[in-house]
């Protein structure tokens, strides 16, 4: 199967046709590294378009709106080119070209290409984005839309389709970006439905249970400006009583709305998106364990051996020298618990 689509990046020779991989000034079989990745996940600030209510891209890796970050849209998320390295909420996986995912709203999440230093993988993501209102609008409207539910609550945690799923999806992604109006509204509906059919084979629920969708206002408010904050201060010193007064709140009312949208208190929220971003330093870099503590916002060695070994369920330097195959899966951890109320 050939897919192409067109680019608005830089001009090149060619468009690859997928699953191939191009990258501009690679010449030869030159060996490919890690690229580049976030010092710590960002928040995503997608502007609202009056005429549309599903948002399209494509774009080469590296770009400048690649990185480990969370947005309150869904993201329909393809891999046309390149392997790598993904991580979705807790869970940390590899990629490779016909990678189809669907990410919920406020999960952190990042793809991470293998590349030689300075060089570029062209087209290499396409990109869905739209609101749960909209959706959830739409569903309401549209009674034969309610199929798509379960796909909707299962992509908080991260859902990555694979087998004759993923390839047809592929396919019906790339006519979604490269139509307009009510035909690309037709293609987005008939994406969703192929993934509420999807066999159970062909579908993966990738991160832990700990990000749930808010279920009023002010779960949402908490979880808005509590998310924003951590994501902004990950590796610095980050206080309840600060995230509480961001969401205008005080601290009790605060950690009851954050508790009861995220499953979890929001010192554990800190902790496990800390263990995430050094899980990532430690596959993706040769930094030193003691600097991947620090850059993960823990100061002190034998808390982050501690922390990393009740999370992981290994130590930082026995989890760096294993291989791929052999690091705990992220599922066997922290799946489906929930944090105990605090007194």
């Amino acid at each position: 199967m050939t897919i192409s689509y067109q680019s608005t990046g830089t001009p090149r020779a060619h468009l690859a046709g997928f699953p191939s991989l191009v990258v501009e000034g690679v010449e030869g079989d030159r060996t490919l590294v890690r690229g580049p990745y976030p010092s710590a996940p960002r928040r995503e600030i997608i502007p609202p378009h009056p005429q549309h209510a599903v948002r399209t891209l494509t774009h080469d890796f590296p770009s400048e709106i690649c990185g480990w970050g969370a947005h309150p849209e869904y993201e329909i998320h393809l891999i046309t080119k390149s392997h790598g390295s993904f991580i979705a909420g807790d869970h940390v996986g590899t990629f490779s070209p016909g990678h189809v995912s669907i990410m919920g709203p406020n999960l952190p999440h990042d793809w991470v290409s293998d590349l030689p230093p300075g060089q570029v993988a062209a087209d290499r993501d396409a990109v869905i984005q739209f609101t749960d209102e909209w959706i959830r609008g739409c569903m309401e409207l549209i009674p034969e839309l309610q199929e798509v539910g379960d796909v909707l609550q299962q992509s908080t945690r991260g859902l990555v389709f694979s087998g004759a799923t993923a390839w047809r999806a592929a396919d019906t992604i790339l006519d979604v970006v490269r139509s307009e109006g009510a035909e690309q509204v037709a293609h987005l509906f008939k994406l969703l439905a192929l993934f509420a059919r999807s066999p159970a084979e062909d579908r993966e629920v990738v991160a832990s249970e700990w990000l749930g969708r808010p279920t009023d206002a002010s779960s949402l408010g908490a979880v808005e400006a509590g998310l924003s904050y951590i994501f902004e201060n990950l590796t610095g010193d980050i206080r309840l009583a600060t995230a509480a007064r961001m969401a205008y709140m005080s601290e009790p009312t605060f950690s009851k709305y954050f508790k009861s949208a995220t499953g979890m208190t929001f010192s554990n929220m800190v902790k496990k998106l800390r263990i995430a971003h050094a899980r990532r330093l430690l596959d993706t870099t040769d930094h030193a364990i003691a600097q991947v503590a620090t850059m993960s916002g823990f100061h002190n060695m034998a808390n982050f051996n501690r922390q990393f070994l009740s999370e992981v369920g290994t130590t930082p330097t026995t989890y760096r020298k294993l291989e791929s195959s052999q690091k705990p899966p992220p599922e066997v951890f922290s799946l489906g618990r929930r944090a105990p109320v605090d007194d």
